[in-house]
């Protein structure tokens, strides 16, 4: 019997700035962000909007498909941790009331977190005799560079939350993966800062190495070549990213370079809800995934996706799936484009606000004002702890 992911739901801050505000600000042509790197709008978290937040939200559809009762495990991926100690994912546990007789497991390796968890679920599930075992994962990130850096276009914010389970109604997992490790410096984020630090051109670089060792693994292991594939998913740091791994992958695999037909065909689908919301780190792959199977205008079923994530630092995996029949009837595309088409255009004032608002790193107790966060919230921190609620 197959596993995979039964639902999948997709979170984006309700705040936005629109690139063109950024550029107008930053003195730059907007055609350097809107082609240079395929982004058109930038997620943006206000004070009270964290990861733990962001995953509630997206979560919470979730629970409309099935009985909470049957989640035993819940895998929380992020490189936004928000302590050195107790896994976010636990207050994601009790926002959303979840058994008390369940784990709880922060994962954390770059943007590659949640494919970890991913596979990590898959095994859980795979060794359950009574096969009604259900995993719910959840990966949230705030992509934060330096105001005026080079990465600053590159910021973005949003979640995922999937079951995993015997009952794979989106997408049934190939047990076939390729892997790529290796000890680089392309892009780090240490203790004492609250900004990556990166090398933005060798990161491209060992993301493409990457890729082709991690292919390279895959193919040996199912014999299956680029053409058993009629989608690709990647991970995006930026859109323009998929689109140079795609025709870099198509090349070492003996094809000419891709049309544009061609990549709109393999591609184009899986880009568009990143385009306007940016980064989510550990969340982008499968926010590009769940993008796909929303707003593709032919019926998947049945067809072989081939995915790759990346994690800098670095860790790469390629890995697959065949789309599930009847898949549609497990999507939330609605619930996802009515809060994509309704949330809030920013200034460029009001981003700057929102990006440099002071948050005590000393314990003092502080409360954040109220804005559109979905059903959870970041109400203020106290004695050291960061206290929630749940809005209606």
């Amino acid at each position: 019997m197959s596993v995979g992911i039964e639902a999948i739901s997709f979170y984006s801050p309700h705040y936005y700035i629109d690139l063109k505000t950024l550029a107008n600000a930053r003195n730059v042509e907007v055609e350097k962000y809107y082609h240079g790197i395929g982004q058109e709008k930038m997620a943006v978290p206000p004070p009270d909007e964290d990861v733990v937040t962001m995953g509630a939200n997206a979560a919470q559809r979730l629970l409309a498909l099935i009985d909470a009762k049957e989640i035993d495990t819940l895998l929380f991926a992020t490189e936004s941790g928000i302590d050195q100690s107790k896994a976010a994912g636990i207050y994601i546990h009790h926002l959303l009331g979840l058994p008390k007789n369940s784990r709880v497991v922060e994962l954390k390796q770059a943007c590659y977190s949640c494919t970890a968890g991913l596979q990590m679920a898959a095994a859980l599930v795979g060794k359950s005799p009574e096969r009604k075992k259900k995993i719910l994962l959840v990966a949230a990130d705030i992509a934060r560079y330096g105001l005026g850096t080079p990465g600053e276009a590159t910021q973005g914010a949003g979640a995922i939350a999937m079951i995993v389970s015997f009952e794979p109604k989106l997408l049934a997992l190939d047990p076939e993966a390729g892997f790529y490790t290796e000890d680089v410096m392309d892009f780090w984020r240490p203790n004492y800062l609250d900004t990556a630090l990166v090398d933005g051109k060798y990161s491209v670089k060992i993301y493409l190495k990457a890729l082709i060792e991690a292919w390279s693994q895959y193919q040996a292991q199912s014999g299956r070549g680029f053409a058993d594939f009629t989608r690709f998913c990647y991970h995006l740091p930026f859109t323009r990213m998929a689109e140079k791994a795609h025709q870099h992958l198509a090349k070492h695999c003996g094809n000419q370079e891709l049309t544009e037909e061609a990549m709109h065909c393999h591609i184009g689908d899986s880009l568009l809800y990143n385009r306007i919301t940016g980064n989510s780190y550990a969340a982008s792959l499968y926010v590009g995934l769940t993008s796909l199977l929303d707003t593709s205008q032919g019926d998947l079923a049945g067809q072989r996706i081939g995915m790759f994530s990346y994690g800098s630092g670095c860790v790469g995996e390629f890995f697959s799936g065949v789309v599930s029949a009847n898949y549609q009837r497990n999507l939330f595309a609605k619930d996802h484009q009515a809060m994509l088409e309704n949330r809030i255009a920013l200034t460029y004032k009001e981003y700057e606000t929102f990006y440099n608002w002071p948050v005590p790193t000393d314990g003092s107790d502080c409360s954040f004002p109220k804005h559109e966060t979905g059903q959870f919230r970041l109400a203020g921190l106290s004695k050291h702890k960061r206290i929630y609620e749940r809005i209606g």
